[in-house]
């Protein structure tokens, strides 16, 4: 299936949790309490980035400030509606979208509202971005993960090139030895990259 939005919550070499950004706070908080081991990171596996979180006070305090953490404020609160003259703004600090007239006399005209229609206008848009486009994110994403958690392991540098070749066969036996949690994760993001790639072009029958 296709990777969805998750993130990946990592304790030294330990995978703690990896899911949809609730659930993951959930069970990290869950690890905290119960072991104290506080080297947590976490990663957007859509991109690869770390991503910090407010760990503090019970789960459900945790998530409560999900909703103004920068990255998710957006998701959590409804989108201004356009209610006067001039640009909406989106829900989003510091982010504004510049349309031509005809282009906000049509989105008026919408369904549900503005923010309704640039949201389905962004899904549909997303579902037919090319598939190897989708796998080169992954793949970058990969090789962020694999730098931050395994910059210093032996063989990351022909490793690296190996991905980036998509070598898959050779990455794979370069990072046998690694631990197997981060090789786990890192296996995972890479072979669906590779299916991403294969989904666009199919085995001719």
């Amino acid at each position: 299936m296709e990777l969805e939005r998750t993130y990946t919550a990592f304790a030294g070499d330990t995978l703690v949790a990896s899911a949809d950004v609730k659930s993951m706070l959930v069970r990290t908080k869950k690890y905290l309490d119960r072991t104290g081991d506080d080297r947590i990171l976490i990663f957007d596996d859509h991109t690869g980035a770390q991503v910090d979180f407010d760990f503090r006070g019970t789960a459900d305090d945790v998530l409560e400030r999900l909703s103004s953490h920068p990255l998710f404020r957006a998701r959590e609160r409804p989108p201004a509606e356009r209610s006067g003259p001039g640009r909406p703004k989106l829900g989003v600090l510091s982010r504004e979208v510049s349309l031509l007239p005809r282009h906000w006399d049509w989105l008026e005209q919408q369904p549900n509202g503005i923010s309704a229609a640039l949201r389905r206008l962004v899904d549909e848009a997303r579902k037919r971005e090319p598939a190897s486009d989708r796998a080169r994110g992954v793949r970058h994403a990969a090789s962020r993960f694999m730098t931050a958690m395994a910059g210093n392991l032996a063989g990351f540098e022909e490793a690296s090139r190996a991905l980036f070749a998509n070598d898959v066969g050779r990455m794979k036996a370069l990072t046998h030895g690694w631990p197997r949690d981060v090789r786990k994760h890192l296996w995972r993001l890479v072979d669906e990259s590779v299916r991403l790639e294969a989904s666009e072009n199919p085995a001719d029958e």
